[in-house]
């Protein structure tokens, strides 16, 4: 059926494949719609209330909006700005499109292009900001600490003992009774697995109380990369202590973070980075290298640092930090305080649907 007008605000993902930009439009497009009327076209089933067709824009996309000038198209891909400008330009509807910026880098020529052709841009940070032309504000990311949380009862005396994560099938674990190190995300070089695995093969001998898990999704052209990592960890004797899970749902990696003491994120390069976030949502100590966002994230009170690309400097760090585990989970507990007071997703969706209200009703984002 027909709806009688569309939603007031139209968010995209254009991406078959799910990667980080579908991890957030899936996380805050449900907070978002609380308080505002948001429609979703989406490529990449996100198993979120789609509400609208792509025929809906041509029956109904010059249909005045329901209580303002303008409507909002909030793009975080070129294509997707692209179909906008072709909505508002070519066939003259009301849109004001907005684009959503986490890259540490400046913009291809082609975006930059489009990007000179957006009514708002969001940038995730300052760093990302400082590369833009133009950025309307800055909105950092947030996590659910709802879902991000501690699990009851959580105590450092009780962690070793806590049942192993369910939904890992027949995948080998660490020994129960152990500490665990955990990375997260895509594995691949620019994330940097192999800095970690160099560090871990270094320094896991000194303190046997400790295991990592590394888990995330890695492509074919990978798998070489992969299997390399994996005979450097057989040839150093730690197949039982280092531990490959594989692409995990959502639920188990959550699983995962509330089983972890410390969670290191070695990435070289980096847009935003939410895993650190994540994990001290949950109220576990991380460990970044200088990529993205990081260094504005994780201080001493929460957590600590080392050189990009260096292994030395993870090992260095690894070894200064692992020989306190109160510390590190005072550490934790101080993240997760943090993620309550400064970055909540609440806190993101609410701020964007400030600026898409700006924009709906006086065409700027002031």
């Amino acid at each position: 059926m027909l709806p009688a007008s569309l939603p007031d605000v139209v968010v995209t993902n254009f991406h078959h494949r799910y990667t980080g930009v579908s991890a957030t439009v899936r996380a805050l497009v449900p907070i978002q719609r609380q308080t505002m009327s948001i429609g979703l076209l989406d490529w990449g089933g996100l198993g979120l209330i789609a509400n609208m067709r792509w025929w809906h824009l041509f029956w109904l996309g010059w249909t005045p909006p329901s209580a303002s000038r303008f409507r909002i198209w909030h793009a975080r891909r070129d294509l997707e700005i692209l179909i906008g400008l072709l909505l508002k330009n070519l066939l003259c509807q009301p849109w004001k499109i907005i684009f959503t910026s986490a890259a540490p880098k400046r913009p291809s020529l082609w975006l930059g292009m489009l990007l000179r052709s957006c009514d708002a841009i969001i940038a995730t940070s300052e760093k990302s900001a400082q590369f833009l032309d133009s950025c309307t504000q800055v909105i950092p990311h947030g996590v659910d600490t709802s879902y991000y949380s501690p699990p009851p009862n959580d105590e450092l005396s009780r962690l070793r003992t806590l049942p192993l994560p369910q939904g890992l099938g027949s995948v080998a674990l660490p020994l129960a009774g152990q500490y665990w190190i955990g990375a997260f995300g895509r594995i691949r070089p620019s994330k940097g697995t192999d800095i970690l695995i160099e560090a871990l093969i270094q320094v896991l001998p000194e303190f046997p109380e400790y295991s990592a898990v590394i888990t995330g999704l890695c492509q074919n052209k990978d798998k070489k990369f992969v299997q390399s990592l994996l005979a450097k960890v057989a040839n150093a004797g730690l197949a039982e202590r280092i531990v490959f899970l594989g692409d995990l749902d959502r639920e188990t990696v959550r699983s995962c973070y509330r089983r972890l003491l410390l969670c290191v994120a070695a990435s070289r390069s980096e847009g935003f980075g939410l895993t650190p976030l994540e994990a001290m949502a949950c109220g576990r100590a991380v460990l970044v290298s200088g990529a993205g966002v990081w260094p504005q994230l994780v201080d001493p009170e929460v957590g600590a640092s080392f050189k990009t690309g260096s292994v030395d400097s993870l090992a260095m760090a690894l070894r200064r930090l692992l020989p306190d585990p109160q510390l590190l989970w005072q550490m934790g507990v101080n993240g997760r305080n943090r993620c309550l007071q400064c970055h909540s997703l609440q806190g993101e969706a609410t701020q964007i649907n400030q600026l898409y209200g700006r924009l709906m009703v006086w065409g700027s984002g002031r």
